[in-house]
């Protein structure tokens, strides 16, 4: 098998592996902080100061508990 046949079986293979893997982080949400961080970076400079992850995640954990519209979770 030449070099472009073996890319041509791969490159689809790859295609679908990066879909799956975007599909999957917009599912579960995985991807929210990247969108955060890029908001804060177009609106307010690069040098902005982000929260890092965990204090992102737990803030908006905190925030979806504390407001009974967005799911309140009794346990």
């Amino acid at each position: 098998m030449s070099a472009a046949a073996a890319d041509r079986m791969v490159r689809p293979v790859l295609r679908a592996g990066r879909w799956v893997r975007w599909y999957v982080r917009e599912l579960t949400d995985e991807s929210a902080y990247d969108r955060y961080v890029a908001h804060v970076r177009r609106h307010q400079g690069a040098d902005a100061e982000v929260p890092s992850r965990k204090e992102f995640e737990r803030r908006r954990t905190d925030a979806r508990e504390g407001d009974p519209r967005e799911g309140f979770r009794c346990c």
